[in-house]
């Protein structure tokens, strides 16, 4: 019996996956998780999902739509049940899942050492965009979608076991637009594959696309959630963002070497990808290429459209063999994650300060200068509405549109003129910023203006006609409370 056999590669990949998570501390290193936790707390809260804005104070009512609220609702409920621990362990599942499932796909159509190979490049795509945010939630849809769809077309069947895939995917990120596409696109290659039952063939894809488009109606946003994505992705100020910026070729992405792989395979080994895959291959690596965060997509469901091709010139696996000899493994590896997740429950996570996580310049904020108007750091944001602080932004980019984003750049660049304006005509009474912002330069030449704390993450400014006077007892309470509000 082979190692494959007695070990699975899907095996190793799911528990490495989980553990790697649990004990990774910079999945939570992004401003934007402390959003989507309060956004879920706000839902449970409420019982219903916003459609406009209930947490800053410059967009207070605005029209919003919470696209990713489920994904959020999972995530207040891994906090409320585990804390920072909890959340870890959330996502370490999603990643072990989406690493297993891919793993015994990739099984499917390439023998073990192309498949383990092929996994390892994908996981590096993941790789690069490994933050405790819906997105890694969605992944495992993007890729039980991308196997269903090849793997029906292999038998000349339409999925339709797989349309609340679509519902649930849609409700969880706005990433199940590629998903619609995926559906035309393979329905289409399906099709062409039925030869002289094109018709009959052309038939049935068609309504399943049209399901398709149906199920993702089914969200609490109806057709505003279909159009979303499209929406986001016509913001001129998207490049502004980290995750929304070109790859940087300095630094070697994942996505490079995942392409230097696939040329030198193809090259040598005369790979013969089909047109309308190639062009979904095409398409993949455009937005990788695009925007860093399209990287994992590349990853995981370009690796499964590469995967058949590749097969037929390295070889295939034999197909119909069923055999237990992994059960073992497999409850040895769930007794590891178990065991793994006890460890990490009882030895919490504890939040430092950080770029994202401003919590010891925060705690020297009183808590009547905190609930009035705030300038702050984008990435502070989050950070800010977890903490029940209406913020002036956050990384709802989508929300705040471009023009209000053109404002905030031009404040911050800074715009002497501007930024007094600004904290004139929306009552501004302190301000939370980068403490190597430039808008400090600024700040410590207005009158009536001081410095009210700083270290080496943020710093913290307040009008002297805000300051309350506080007791020492009342200071030493709500920094306390500040700091245990974020180590929970």
């Amino acid at each position: 019996m082979h190692l494959s056999e007695r070990l699975p590669l899907w095996i190793p990949a799911a528990l490495g996956g989980y553990i790697l998570c649990l004990f990774l501390p910079r999945i939570l290193n992004d401003g934007d998780t402390y959003l989507h936790i309060a956004v879920g707390s706000w839902i449970l809260q409420h019982l219903a999902v916003p459609h406009t804005d209930p947490f800053s104070y410059t967009f207070a009512g605005a029209p919003w739509v919470a696209h990713e609220w489920l994904s959020e609702v999972l995530m207040a409920i891994a906090y409320r049940l585990g804390g920072w621990s909890g959340v870890l362990i959330l996502f370490g599942a999603a990643v072990a899942l989406t690493l297993g499932l891919l793993a015994r796909h990739l099984s499917r159509w390439l023998l073990p050492l192309p498949a383990a190979v092929t996994l390892f490049v994908s996981a590096g795509c993941i790789a690069a965009s490994l933050l405790a945010r819906p997105h890694l939630l969605a992944l495992p849809l993007i890729e039980a979608w991308t196997a269903g769809l090849l793997i029906a077309g292999e038998r000349g069947r339409v999925p339709w076991l797989m349309l609340p895939l679509m519902t649930l995917w849609a409700n969880l990120h706005g990433s199940f637009i590629f998903g619609l596409a995926l559906a035309g696109a393979l329905g289409l290659e399906a099709t062409i594959a039925a030869g002289a039952q094109w018709q009959a063939a052309a038939r049935k894809w068609t309504l399943f696309l049209a399901c398709t488009v149906l199920a993702a109606l089914l969200t609490p946003h109806g057709w505003r959630g279909l159009a979303f994505p499209a929406e986001l992705l016509s913001m001129k100020n998207l490049a502004l963002i980290g995750e929304w910026k070109s790859l940087d070729f300095q630094t070697t992405p994942p996505l490079e070497l995942a392409l230097m792989a696939a040329l030198y395979v193809s090259l040598t080994r005369g790979v013969r990808v089909p047109m309308l895959r190639l062009l979904l291959l095409m398409g993949l690596l455009h937005l990788g290429l695009l925007h860093t965060r399209h990287q994992m997509l590349f990853g995981v469901a370009g690796s499964l459209l590469f995967s058949g091709p590749l097969g037929l010139v390295l070889g295939r696996p034999q197909q119909g063999r069923a055999s237990w000899a992994w059960t073992p493994a497999a409850a040895l590896s769930l007794a590891a994650a178990i065991a793994a997740s006890g460890f990490r429950l009882a030895h919490p996570v504890h939040r430092e300060d950080m770029f994202t996580s401003p919590s010891a310049v925060f705690a020297h904020v009183p808590p009547a200068l905190a609930a009035k108007p705030v300038l702050n750091e984008y990435n502070f944001g989050g950070f800010l509405i977890f903490n029940g602080v209406r913020p002036f932004i956050d990384g709802r980019a989508d929300m705040y549109g471009d023009k209000f984003l053109d404002e905030y750049m031009e404040l911050v660049r800074p715009s002497r003129e501007r930024l007094v304006r600004t904290l004139e005509q929306r009552a501004i009474q302190w301000t939370l910023v980068d403490a190597a912002s430039p808008v400090r330069a600024v700040m410590e030449t207005l009158p009536g203006w001081r410095l009210l704390y700083a270290d080496k993450i943020a710093a913290v400014y307040a009008r002297t006609t805000a300051l309350e006077p506080l007791s020492a007892a009342e200071t030493s309470s709500r920094g306390a409370n500040g700091a245990a509000a974020i180590q929970k």
